[in-house]
């Protein structure tokens, strides 16, 4: 297989050659999500690469913690997990696949934006280091119990939160209740909901503060403290959100 690179300002691709206009683009889209985060974060990663792979096998040999994460988000969510951040790597499909993934326009974008996501992901970790990447057995736990914050925070930093709304909508006429913060099975698709209500509440600083560090008292008392509010008042104000984000009560009640 004909693998070349690709090169950036501040980034390199490496991908097959049938895959060179997808890298071009994908680079193009890192440039300008990295100015944007240049002007909120103290700290940017260097000289990270992104490997685009041309089949789901390549990519999940690649990462043993992939299909675990896969295993524990909800089947609405499975399908926007097509890649993986490393410290100085971001992994992820090609754009065919990512098209036999998608379950609309929205999900395309979402999928196609899956660089940028693990990049805003890799940003977090640069400025928090108690978050993955860099991975281990201790800190994929981590990552499982915080998996609200990781996937939900990329999901904002990168613009991406009104892409999910057709999956938030899936989830939500489903049967089970969702729960405050989402679990690990939901992290994937209601995440970003959280740091929504938060720019609206509090504004975008909240939502910097909020990624900055994990409070000892876990996520309870990390969410109080970016809102300045009871736990119990935040879960309210967020079942309301979800309410008016998809139009209709069904699933959150």
């Amino acid at each position: 297989m004909p693998w070349v690179e690709t090169d950036s300002l501040s980034f390199t691709a490496r991908h097959d050659s049938n895959d060179a206009a997808f890298a071009d683009r994908t680079l193009d889209r890192l440039e300008t999500l990295r100015l944007r985060l240049e002007d909120r974060f103290e700290r940017m990663p260097d000289e990270v690469t992104v490997v685009i792979h041309t089949n789901p096998a390549s990519l999940t040999m690649a990462h043993p913690f992939l299909p675990a994460a896969r295993w524990a988000a909800a089947p609405a969510g499975r399908r926007y997990l097509a890649g993986w951040p490393m410290s100085t790597e971001l992994h992820v499909l090609n754009d065919r696949h990512m098209e036999k993934r998608a379950a609309g326009e929205d999900s395309l974008e979402a999928l196609r934006g899956t660089s940028e996501r693990l990049y805003a992901q890799l940003v977090i970790a640069t400025n928090n280091t108690a978050l993955p990447p860099s991975w281990t057995p201790r800190r994929f736990a981590r990552y499982l119990r915080w998996a609200w914050l990781v996937e939900g925070g990329a999901q904002y930093f990168s613009r991406q939160v009104g892409l999910y709304r057709g999956a938030v909508l899936l989830r939500l006429r489903g049967n089970k209740r969702v729960s405050f913060p989402p679990s690990r099975r939901d992290a994937v698709i209601l995440g970003g909901t959280i740091f929504d209500l938060l720019e609206n509440e509090r504004g975008p600083e909240a939502c910097e503060r909020l990624v900055d560090g994990l409070l000892p008292g876990g996520p309870a008392v990390t969410l109080e403290d970016a809102f300045d509010a009871r736990f119990r008042d935040i879960e309210a104000a967020w079942r309301d959100h979800l309410r008016e984000m998809v139009r209709g009560p069904a699933g959150v009640s």
